[in-house]
């Protein structure tokens, strides 16, 4: 059975410094994100391409994209083979190449989940299950490179 969901938000651009886009250097990347329902986000372009560093970019967003959705379906495999988890971090790494023109695209993101869990006995399983994510996972289902995951399973620390 196939489902479908739909996903919106708005997009409201707020960088009009006075002359609107007159020049390239004219105009802020500042806008706020809104999501009917949930807190607003403020972002920006990221620094390199004059955006303001004190909101969130795509790029970031993007990256954090994936290691969420990741560690969602991870954490839901865990609970359904008994493994229980105590901790989840992860420290993702995206990288963006960009060719002569400006134009560029995500070529690699790399997630480095670090998971507590309480019994050791599972940490093969645990390892393993960190593929079932990947193969379920919405965000990494839809790009167009390899993400790759290095994972590191610890005992928990109580």
């Amino acid at each position: 059975m196939s489902r479908t969901h739909h996903y919106s938000n708005t997009i409201e651009w707020s960088g009009n410094a006075g002359s609107g886009t007159s020049d390239y250097r004219a105009y802020q990347r500042s806008h706020t994100i809104h999501i009917e329902g949930k807190p607003d986000i403020l972002a920006s372009a990221d620094a390199p391409f004059r955006g303001d560093v004190t909101r969130h970019n795509p790029e970031d967003l993007f990256v954090a994209s994936i290691a969420t959705c990741h560690m969602l379906w991870y954490l839901h495999f865990c609970a359904d083979a008994g493994i229980i988890v105590t901790a989840y971090s992860d420290n993702p790494l995206g990288t963006l190449t960009q060719d002569d023109t400006g134009a560029g695209k995500f070529t690699e993101v790399v997630l480095h989940p670090k998971v507590l869990i309480e019994n050791m006995e599972q940490s093969e399983l645990a390892a393993e299950l960190h593929h079932k994510a990947h193969q379920f996972c919405f965000m990494a289902n839809s790009v167009n490179f390899e993400v790759a995951i290095q994972p590191e399973i610890l005992p928990s620390l109580g």
